[in-house]
């Protein structure tokens, strides 16, 4: 379930599911893009709510996969790459609040956004290499281009977790800080045409289709390699 709410010029955008670790579904994907592209305010707060701020996708509807069509594999992906670019391409400024954990298509929509701030209890991790997968919203292209490419590698490649002050060390956050909110507040005090040059400007790159379609093809093929063992992490 997305929330959304409008606070002076800062649009909160919350991820609530607290009971699942705000783990997404697709139909949560596709809420949280719609509440992106219709943010009218210079700033958009992205938050999850409860302990966590997103777990990823949400593991139930990833092993309810058809594992022998990849098309269906490839279609998630592709639905978790949309909601990421929808944030990385708003015109609003995407402001990322980390407090919990994120893991997975969490650490993704993070990477997305235009500034990630998190609290000293923020973690994060890549899981999916333990039971077989990667992050297919986008992760592939966007990590490297956060952290130094050797410590993107290694902590894809690893799962292992991350605190915040190693998260800032990398690059992987820009703050740590007791209220990630407050940094949205800051940069919302900008004017907005000025928010939004800076932000085209920065993020101004070649396309990358041809990437983000190589990364969702092969996904689907480790769904189909792994599918058991993605099952078998649900119970986990």
């Amino acid at each position: 379930m997305i929330r959304t709410s409008t606070d002076g010029r800062v649009r909160v955008v919350t991820i609530d599911r607290p009971e699942r670790r705000n783990a997404l579904r697709p139909e949560d994907l596709d809420a949280l893009r719609r509440a992106v592209d219709r943010a009218e305010t210079p700033v958009t707060y992205l938050r999850g709510a409860g302990d966590a701020f997103c777990a990823g996708a949400d593991l139930d509807a990833v092993a309810g996969l058809d594992r022998d069509d990849e098309a269906d594999a490839a279609s998630f992906a592709r639905r978790g790459q949309r909601t990421a670019a929808a944030i990385a391409a708003a015109d609003t400024v995407v402001v990322c609040g980390i407090d919990g954990a994120a893991r997975g298509g969490g650490v993704e929509l993070a990477l997305a956004a235009d500034v990630r701030a998190a609290t000293p209890a923020a973690t994060f991790a890549e899981p999916g290499v333990e039971f077989g997968l990667f992050g297919a919203w986008g992760g592939t292209v966007r990590l490297p281009r956060v952290m130094r490419e050797g410590d993107a590698l290694e902590f894809a490649l690893s799962g292992r977790v991350l605190d915040a002050d190693e998260a800032l060390r990398t690059g992987l956050v820009s703050r740590v800080v007791d209220d990630p909110r407050a940094v949205a507040d800051v940069i919302a005090d900008g004017k907005p045409d000025a928010l939004r040059t800076v932000k085209r400007r920065v993020r101004d790159r070649q396309d990358d289709a041809m990437q983000a379609d190589a990364e969702a093809k092969a996904f689907a093929a480790l769904v189909r390699s792994h599918g058991a063992n993605i099952a078998a992490s649900r119970t986990e």
